[in-house]
């Protein structure tokens, strides 16, 4: 795992100063890479790459940028599971190293902008062909290694961290619709961010850059065809076949693995395959808990995993002082505000990791791929009431009657506040505008936040765009919902995941999100995913023998809950207050600090009102208010770069 960076001119000018700011890129990265680093300018100064790097796979000969003797020369970011048997498909006598970097230019050499389609894992990278003076850049299919970049004066900047790309724009600003976004999200949808001037290589895309142009597409989608001619049994043993499958390859690394463990159906299985097939007895899982409430630690579940695998989990307390200690930190390396809290305690259970290993796996992308938010069950449930009284319950393609459900919706229990909202108005109204109520929290915010003052632009609009794809069948309500969640949510919580592993040289793999599993998934009816509102009941049928029963069973599981309500109004009181004046005092537009201030003492349990309204605060101090820090970055003494 690694941070790039690179600089090339539209119309192949040289560029002034091309090696010392590739430096000061590096050196806003080098968090991502400690291991080395290393940069490459072609003899004109009209293109340059940069790299730091975390050593993972072929330690001693894999450093970048990387060159082949036909010019071809990357720098890249992830990991290519499958690189052992590309390598011998494209004829081993022809390389240097042992690296799948160099598999990446090889496939390129080969087959083009196709070598894409036969990557398997995790990847961001920028290839320069000096042949055909193009810049080809890449992320991979679900987002989960980043990609930034900027156009400033006829160049063309890109990095792994918009931080990195900071020092080059006229100023720090926001992108009024990237707020209206993360105000109704907390995230931001397609390739807008929330920095003015900084768009990001959405997942699933590359980009090319020639004869002064900059162009994208996508090259690779999710599509829900739907395969009714096979059975549960079917779907049951593929999915299982492909998990393990994934998880041996994502194993793959000259240094030892462990596994995030939160106690949940994801992590659970995945460390538990991890440890079974690693065959070592030093595996290790690593969990954080909060002891100080009743109902936010999760470790005991995660021990209980733990001792049916016989394998160590170790586990990091954290208090509100560590958020008091390490929550702007937390902010800088996330470069945004992003959804929920959860990402703190992820900051130090990986910071806990990293003291013991340089590679763990985790179970992100399950709720999106299975259908794991208890948000599913709570829109299919209005349906089911709706398709009762209107009498059409039995004639159509309904997977799930009002009579089955209702053993599942005790999964609920911690969802009134928001069962009370869903309903309180819209009852039965169309199936978009129905879900977007589900998703959107711009109605929480009560005179905090001047939205008329952040033009006309409609994230509902957005919205509807991706939730109405026709990549989806129409008839499919449950598959859309996860559709919407798995090309949105999913990308924000995967930036998460980079940024927090990163932050402290930690490489951080998700084996459910291998693609033949992703694709396999989405051909199964949602009678097979969400048969009687039963939430992941395919991942579960598929994997419980890998469980303990309270973990398969458990109905009570909210992601990564932080006693952040019950710490703001009390231990953190102080800490809180002192940010909001602190923006009350430079007098930010758009939010009425008064309002704000006044929320926190209303804010309930589990709220996410005021945790949103902290993150921006503290982003734009992190950020806007060091905006000549930044700027001063290329004025300062940069070190020699091997």
């Amino acid at each position: 795992m690694c941070g790039i960076a690179g600089i090339v001119h539209l119309r192949g000018e040289s560029i002034a100063n091309l090696s010392s700011d590739l430096a000061v890129m590096n050196r806003l990265l080098r968090h991502r890479g400690p291991d080395g680093s290393g940069l490459w300018t072609d003899s004109r100064a009209t293109v340059g790459l940069s790299h730091n790097r975390l050593s993972i796979i072929d330690l001693e000969s894999g450093a970048q940028p990387m060159e082949r003797s036909s010019g071809v020369v990357i720098t890249y970011n992830g990991e290519i599971y499958n690189y052992r048997e590309l390598r011998d498909e494209l004829g081993a006598d022809g390389f240097r190293t042992h690296s799948d970097t160099e598999v990446i230019l090889a496939a390129y050499e080969r087959w083009g902008e196709d070598c894409l389609t036969r990557l398997r894992g995790m990847f961001a990278f920028a290839l320069w062909d000096p042949s055909k003076k193009r810049l080809f850049c890449a992320r991979d299919r679900f987002g989960i290694k980043p990609f930034y970049y900027a156009i400033r004066d006829d160049v063309f900047y890109f990095a792994s961290e918009p931080k990195a790309l900071l020092p080059f724009l006229p100023a720090v600003e926001t992108d009024t619709d990237a707020l209206k976004d993360y105000l109704t999200f907390q995230f931001t949808l397609g390739a807008k961010t929330l920095f003015a001037g900084v768009s990001k290589l959405e997942a699933g895309h590359l980009l090319t850059l020639s004869g002064g142009a900059v162009r994208e597409r996508r090259y690779w989608d999710i599509h829900y065809d739907l395969d009714w001619d096979h059975t549960d049994a079917h779907f049951e043993r593929r999915t299982r076949e492909l998990i393990e499958d994934s998880v041996r390859l994502h194993l793959r690394s000259d240094v030892p693995v462990g596994a995030y463990l939160s106690g949940g159906l994801d992590s659970s299985i995945v460390a538990a395959l991890g440890r079974r097939f690693m065959g070592r007895d030093d595996f290790l899982g690593f969990n954080g808990r909060f002891t100080q409430y009743e109902g936010y630690d999760e470790s005991a579940y995660a021990r209980e995993v733990a001792r049916a695998h016989e394998f160590q989990v170790l586990d990091v307390d954290i208090t509100a002082r560590d958020f008091e200690d390490s929550i702007r930190r937390v902010i800088y390396h996330l470069d945004y505000p992003v959804a929920g809290p959860g990402a703190f305690p992820q900051y130090h259970v990986s910071r806990l990791a990293a003291g013991h290993r340089k590679v763990v796996l985790g179970g992100q992308g399950g709720d999106e791929i299975f259908g794991g938010y208890a948000r599913y069950l709570i829109g299919y449930f209005e349906q089911c009431i709706k398709a009762a009284i209107e009498g059409t319950m039995h004639t159509g393609n309904f997977i799930v009657t009002y009579e089955s459900i209702i053993p599942n919706l005790a999964s609920l229990k911690n969802y009134k506040p928001l069962l009370k909202e869903f309903f309180r108005d819209g009852l039965f109204d169309d199936l978009e505008h129905r879900y977007f109520r589900l998703v959107d929290r711009s109605p929480e915010w009560d005179g905090e936040v001047d939205r008329a003052a952040l033009g006309d632009y409609s994230p509902f609009e957005a919205f509807r765009g991706i939730f109405l794809n026709p990549n989806v069948q129409k008839e499919s309500y449950f598959d859309r919902m996860t559709h919407f969640d798995f090309k949105t949510l999913l990308p924000a919580l995967l930036h998460v995941e980079d940024r927090m592993s990163m932050a402290h040289g930690l490489e951080s793999r998700v084996p459910l999100l291998d693609h033949l599993l992703v694709e396999k998934v989405a051909t199964a009816p949602s009678n097979v995913k969400f048969k009687n509102g039963e939430l992941k009941r395919l991942l579960k049928r598929s994997c419980s023998d890998l469980l303990p029963a309270s973990v398969a069973e458990r109905k009570d599981k909210m992601g990564f809950p932080v006693p952040l309500t019950e710490w703001m109004k009390g231990d953190l009181k102080g800490f809180v207050t002192d940010v909001f004046q602190t923006g009350q005092r430079r007098g930010r537009p758009f939010f009425d600090y008064d309002a704000i201030l006044r929320s926190i003492e209303k804010e309930a349990p589990f709220g996410r009102k005021v945790w949103g309204l902290l993150s921006l605060e503290l982003w734009q101090q992190e950020f806007h208010d060091q905006a000549h820090n930044f700027k001063s970055e290329r004025t300062r003494p940069v070190e020699a770069i091997s």
